[in-house]
């Protein structure tokens, strides 16, 4: 990460992944102008989920989870009236170690960053069996479920294990568990044992319909 001081922006349902793209509609005057502050600078903006709360209470004063990631600004548009259409890229995982008292509408954040290990090289036999697993639960799973993502088989490891817990129908605090899991593995893992409840949900739901 290039700054260990960084914009974070708090969101209630979104949680960045490395390696992977969002886009994102800013029309909050406070996040109009982090975002003009992060393209006169270095582009960095961290995405950090916000915990449980009252949605009436300013997300300035709502506890937010200690882990996000750091995405850089690779395209924006500012529309007629002010707000700005963003794409991030996601770069990195961070730790906030703590707020920074600042004279902006937008929170600041001291972090440290967290590398992920390489379970690629480390462990290609374990990946491989994980990622074929994880494959077969997409192409047995409800039709809404396979059809989100289309998977190819040059997808890398990494790639296809962090869009898949991004842009796959999750809860944000499964996301959540997702990004805080410790390298490809473990995440690839647990979104295996997300997927199987979520199938097997699915499959009770539509029997007790039956039974009905």
């Amino acid at each position: 990460m290039l700054s260990s001081t960084i914009s974070i922006f708090p969101l209630h349902n979104v949680v960045l992944f490395p390696g992977i793209f969002l886009p994102l509609y800013i029309f909050e005057p406070r996040y109009r102008e982090m975002v003009a502050h992060a393209l006169e600078g270095n582009q960095l903006i961290g995405i950090v989920l916000l915990q449980s709360g009252d949605k009436a209470i300013t997300d300035v004063h709502q506890p937010i989870y200690p882990i996000g990631c750091v995405g850089r600004i690779t395209h924006s548009d500012r529309l007629a009236d002010g707000c700005y259409n963003i794409i991030l890229h996601g770069l990195e995982k961070f730790r906030i170690i703590a707020e920074e008292p600042t004279t902006h509408p937008y929170r600041i954040a001291r972090t440290e960053p967290l590398s992920e290990p390489d379970d690629g090289n480390n462990n290609p036999v374990l990946i491989r069996s994980a990622r074929k697993r994880l494959e077969t639960i997409l192409f047995q799973s409800s039709e809404s479920l396979s059809n989100e993502i289309k998977i190819s088989p040059s997808m890398a490891d990494t790639d296809l294990v962090n869009s898949l817990s991004q842009y796959l129908e999750l809860e944000p605090v499964e996301r959540q568990a997702l990004l805080e899991r410790e390298g490809l593995l473990e995440r690839c893992l647990t979104l295996i044992e997300i997927l199987e409840m979520k199938t097997f949900a699915d499959k009770w739901g539509r029997q007790t319909d039956v039974l009905h």
